[in-house]
């Protein structure tokens, strides 16, 4: 069976073969059933779940499950409660090795306080809306849980945070719904460099972790509040793969990647960069690496990562074309490096942690053509998915990471509209005597054509130089004219340029005329001249 196969043929397992057992609402019985809260049902069925009930009156979490969720967002105003049953929650004491009973966990009021919020979902779901990956609303104590799938003979389950398979799904109470799972949830309570130094098969990594540096950086708790380091995602040789290339030990690895130099700490060592590369800097679980357009992600080692989720063969590949990898036998080889996604989607306080299936080399990436419109803007995010059209002033700079302006004030505008041809029907826009700057995601180094696309058909429009990393490109661009009542979005060619590193870069718009400006995106296509 193909590796992807656990990500996609499972869905429609989940459907086809048992959409009833899991995807199905429950009746609980209740004439009155819409008027019962988790709550009352946890206290209606004491012989199954006596025990997870005295763990959420300890941490004063009762009386919140028998209300409406005022903070809940995606999924409506409800909570979705991993419910253990009363073997769960016994069998998790036991394996504690620090509570002698159950009655002994329950004095630590801290402990059992954080444990009944990580299982308490923050928004109301039903299984067939599963993630494969992280839910897009926290815990009540602010962690992210992850779904995977546990195949068995005769079933399938979904499995929360690779502990704890959903065995009784969507109850549906008034105030959201009750997921029952047959083992305890452990709360997150390691960072993904703890998580690897603790479990086994990862040795040649991790010491390769420690000596590069990569562990000073990594190495902190994500929950302090001074920190600043963001989520990231590992992708990770287990120490079998390595063997399978005859790599048994961090000497043999240093000796493959980086010989004749031992400076490891350096950036510019191959060692360094070869481990630096193998973390993205953002958080993405399997979910979103699939359905993700192909794209360079940027990496600690400042070398671009290339991923396709939307491959014919369904597998996510990274590096496709770049590197041939032949069996022991040297009778069939791979061109990408793929998953193992049995093992990964491990969720830490750091972000995501997945397994490749072989030796991640740094490779050069190809330019690709790339649209940046803004979505790198978390503000903007839940707004495009609003089913109304709306206009957004933005009096506080600081909600936009990379975008900046002066001279007039900035506004973003949601359009349901069918008839607007602005791409996904938004646009920033500012109206005045302005200078506006979009600090854009990271480019490979190459040539590349440049445009903008605006609207460009109002008289009220203005008149804009544009300039790149503080040089002009191009000639004055006039809005009033280009556009036409059917497309009044107009993309202007400006001229190429030529970037020599990996880097970001700060795209300028300034008024040479004030008046409107509806910034739509900016386009960056591998030159061919």
């Amino acid at each position: 069976m193909k590796r992807i196969t656990i990500i996609f043929c499972l869905f429609i397992a989940l459907l086809m073969q048992f959409s009833c057992k899991q995807s199905t609402i429950i009746d609980t019985g209740f004439k009155d059933q819409i008027k019962f809260s988790i709550l009352d049902y946890i206290v209606a069925n004491p012989n199954e779940y006596s025990s997870f009930l005295r763990i959420l009156e300890v941490a004063d979490l009762d009386k919140t499950l028998s209300a409406y969720n005022p903070g809940g967002k995606t999924g409506g105003v409800g909570y979705t409660l991993f419910l253990p049953t009363n073997t769960a929650v016994d069998n998790f004491v036991k394996a504690s090795g620090k509570y002698a009973s159950l009655d002994d966990m329950l004095k630590d009021v801290a402990y059992v306080s954080a444990l009944a919020r990580f299982h308490v979902l923050n928004q109301s779901i039903i299984s067939n809306d599963f993630p494969f990956g992280a839910f897009s609303q926290p815990t009540l104590s602010n962690d992210y849980l992850n779904v995977t799938f546990d195949v068995r003979p005769d079933t399938t389950y979904y499995k929360i945070n690779n502990q704890g398979n959903v065995i009784k799904a969507n109850i549906k109470l008034s105030n959201g719904y009750i997921q029952v799972i047959g083992t305890m949830l452990s709360p997150i309570t390691q960072n993904s460099y703890n998580w690897l130094k603790s479990a086994s098969g990862f040795s040649i990594f991790c010491t390769a972790m420690d000596k590069t540096g990569l562990d000073k950086i990594i190495n902190v708790d994500m929950k302090l509040p001074n920190q600043t380091l963001g989520q990231f995602t590992m992708l990770v040789e287990p120490d079998s793969i390595y063997q399978k290339r005859g790599i048994n030990s961090f000497d043999d690895l240093a000796l493959s990647v980086s010989p004749g130099r031992t400076d490891y700490l350096s950036n510019s060592n191959p060692l360094n960069t070869f481990i630096f590369y193998h973390v993205v800097t953002q958080s993405l679980f399997l979910d979103k690496l699939s359905t993700n357009q192909p794209q360079n992600y940027s990496t600690m080692a400042n070398v671009p990562l290339y991923i396709n989720g939307l491959t014919a063969g369904l597998d996510i590949t990274i590096n496709k074309g770049r590197e041939i990898f032949y069996n022991a036998n040297k009778t069939d080889s791979t061109d990408f490096v793929g998953i193992l996604y049995d093992q990964s989607n491990v969720s830490t306080q750091s972000g995501a942690i997945h397994f490749v299936n072989q030796v991640m080399n740094p490779v050069l990436a190809l330019q690709k053509e790339v649209w940046d419109e803004f979505w790198d803007e978390n503000f903007v995010g839940p707004y495009r998915n609003v089913a109304a059209s709306a206009t957004y002033l933005l009096e506080d700079h600081t909600l936009l990471n990379h975008v900046t302006w002066s001279g007039a004030e900035l506004t973003y505008i949601k359009s349901i509209d069918p008839t607007v041809t602005a791409w996904s029907q938004d646009w920033f826009q500012i109206d005045g005597d302005f200078i506006i700057t979009y600090n854009v995601p990271s480019l490979v180094q190459g040539k590349y054509d440049v445009s903008i696309q605006a609207d460009a058909f109002s008289l009220n429009n203005a008149v804009i130089e544009v300039s790149i990393d503080g040089v002009k490109i191009g000639g004055l661009v006039d809005l009033t004219k280009s556009g036409n009542a059917t497309y009044p979005f107009y993309e202007f060619q400006l001229g190429s340029v030529f970037f020599t590193k990996y880097a970001g870069h700060a795209i300028q718009v300034k008024s040479m005329i004030p008046g409107m400006f509806k910034w739509d995106f900016v386009h960056f296509k591998p030159s061919t001249n």
